[in-house]
C-alpha cells in the first residue's frame, strides 16, 4: 500500500491500531467453584437457590477489587467466565446439596406449583479483597418457598486469608469460592435446625 504526503497520518494511525490490537495480551477466565462433589441419592430437603443479588459495582465481567481506601480496581485481563450472580447460585447450591445429602435442588425463579421446601435468598452487600484478606458481607434469609415466609434472616461476615498483603486477581476466585462454602456451612446448620424444629436465630455472625 503506498500513501499520498496528505494520507501519511492517516496511515499511520492505522498502522498504530492494528499494531496495538495485535499486542493485546490475551484475558483470564475465572469461575467460581464448589468446595465438594454434589450429593447422590437423597431427595430431601427440596432446595431452591435463589434470588441472588449483587452490587452495582460488582456486576461486571472483569473481577473487582479494592485499590486502597474507596478506589477501586478493575482488573484489565482477568474476567469472570460467567454472571458473578450464576456463579454464586451454583456454588451455593452444589455445597447445599452436599452438605444436606440432597439432590432436590432447584434454582430460582422456580414454579410455584412444585416450589421446594426451603428457599435461599442471597444479598451480596460486599465481596472484596484488601489488607491480605477476603471478605465477604452477605444478607441472607432462609425462607419457605411455598408461601414466602421468613425462618432466619442473618447479616453474615466471613473472611478468607490471601497468599500476599497485596491482591492478586488470579488468586480471588479460589478465595470468594472459600468464603462461598462458609456462606454454605452457616446456611446448611440453620436448615438442619429448621428440620429438628429448632428454628435458626435472627443476628449476625
Amino acid at each position: 500500500m503506498t500513501c499520498k504526503p496528505n494520507r501519511i497520518i492517516p496511515c499511520l494511525y492505522l498502522l498504530l491500531c492494528l499494531t496495538a490490537c495485535g499486542s493485546s495480551p490475551p484475558s483470564n477466565f475465572y469461575r467460581l467453584t464448589a468446595a465438594v462433589a454434589p450429593a447422590t441419592g437423597g431427595q430431601q430437603p427440596s432446595l431452591g437457590i435463589g434470588p441472588v443479588d449483587i452490587p452495582e459495582f460488582l456486576n461486571r465481567n472483569a473481577l473487582v477489587y479494592t485499590r486502597g481506601g474507596n478506589q477501586l480496581q478493575l482488573a484489565d485481563t482477568d474476567r469472570w467466565a460467567e454472571p458473578l450472580e450464576y456463579g454464586v447460585k451454583r456454588v451455593v447450591g452444589l455445597n447445599l446439596s452436599q452438605l444436606l445429602h440432597t439432590e432436590n435442588l432447584q434454582f430460582f425463579p422456580w414454579d410455584l406449583r412444585q416450589a421446594p421446601e426451603y428457599g435461599v435468598r442471597i444479598n451480596i452487600l460486599d465481596l472484596d479483597a484488601r489488607d491480605g484478606q477476603a471478605t465477604l458481607v452477605v444478607d441472607w434469609l432462609l425462607y419457605r418457598a411455598g408461601d414466602g415466609t421468613s425462618l432466619t434472616h442473618r447479616i453474615s461476615q466471613f473472611t478468607q486469608p490471601l497468599a500476599s498483603e497485596q491482591p492478586m486477581p488470579g488468586a480471588l476466585p479460589a478465595a470468594y469460592s472459600a468464603l462461598l462454602y462458609q456462606l454454605s456451612e452457616t446456611i446448611a446448620e440453620a436448615i438442619r435446625a429448621e428440620q429438628q424444629g429448632r428454628p435458626g436465630e435472627t443476628g449476625e455472625q
